[in-house]
């Protein structure tokens, strides 16, 4: 299997569906944006932060796990980590690395190292607190293929990802949205794109939730595009320990894409 969120996640990205919900400890109210990735034979996504990247020279690192099903196939992250260094005050370096498992109905389950992605996020426009522009940030993302194509757990190919995210933040909201393209090479692939919008509330110091709808074409020969949704949050235990999760499932060709999908994780920031 392949990535699915943050995605995201942290952005369900998973991705399916799933935010794998990575949060940024310095981002107020700790907007997320999610990016999506597919699998050899599912699309998951993934959530990541917003376009402002942590305190300089700080580490976000998160342990997670990820679960998402169509009506033939089981798939995940068990574990997956992601490492995320703000080298300056507006580039972050991104690193993840999974452990995937994939059961196809009737063939038995699949468990080993998914495909390794490593990515930056530039924010290039910074939000004026005076008007309505955003921050602007781009987060190109490659995956490289770490993962065994032959039990479903990697694309075999190397993959990238060209995204746009913008977020603006009004007192305790923070409405955000983006997308990209994915340049996907591989036998029966397709290059594809993605869309995504959502709003994020800080209930307290300690809470933050949020939703997204999102739309991607198809990654795939015989894999039909697909409309999702994921609600998604954040809870911070201290100023370095937070718990994050995110739980959806598709709109559009839910039964074949994405029934369910659900991430939760550790989050260390220091």
């Amino acid at each position: 299997m392949r990535q699915i969120i943050a995605a995201s996640t942290l952005i369900f990205a998973t991705c399916g569906i799933a935010a794998i919900a990575q949060a940024d400890d310095h981002v107020v109210p700790n907007a997320h944006l999610l990016q999506l990735a597919d699998t050899s034979t599912t699309q998951t996504q993934r959530s990541e932060p917003g376009p402002s990247p942590p305190e300089t020279q700080h580490f976000a690192i998160s342990i997670g796990g990820l679960y998402t099903h169509r009506e033939t196939e089981t798939a995940g992250w068990a574990p997956n980590v992601q490492v995320n260094y703000a080298a300056t005050d507006r580039l972050e370096l991104h690193f993840m690395a999974p452990f995937a498992f994939d059961r196809l109905k009737g063939r038995g389950t699949h468990y080993g190292i998914g495909d390794v992605e490593i990515g930056a996020r530039y924010r290039i426009f910074d939000e004026n607190v005076q008007s309505w522009e955003p921050a602007v940030a781009i987060y190109p993302l490659v995956d490289f293929p770490s993962g065994s194509e032959r039990n479903n757990l990697g694309t075999g190919s190397t993959h990238a990802f060209l995204p746009v995210w913008l977020a603006k933040t009004f007192d305790a909201w923070t409405p955000y949205g983006g997308g990209g393209y994915w340049i996907n090479p591989g036998v029966n692939n397709r290059d594809w794109f993605f869309v995504l919008a959502g709003v994020q509330r800080q209930i307290s110091e300690a809470l933050t939730l949020g939703g997204e709808i999102f739309h991607a074409s198809s990654s795939k020969v015989g894999l039909k595009e697909q409309t999702g949704f994921d609600v998604n949050g954040r809870y911070n235990f201290t100023d370095h320990h937070h718990f994050v999760f995110s739980v959806g499932r598709g709109l559009q060709n839910a039964d074949t894409t994405n029934e369910a999908t659900v991430y939760a994780a550790y989050l260390l920031t220091f």
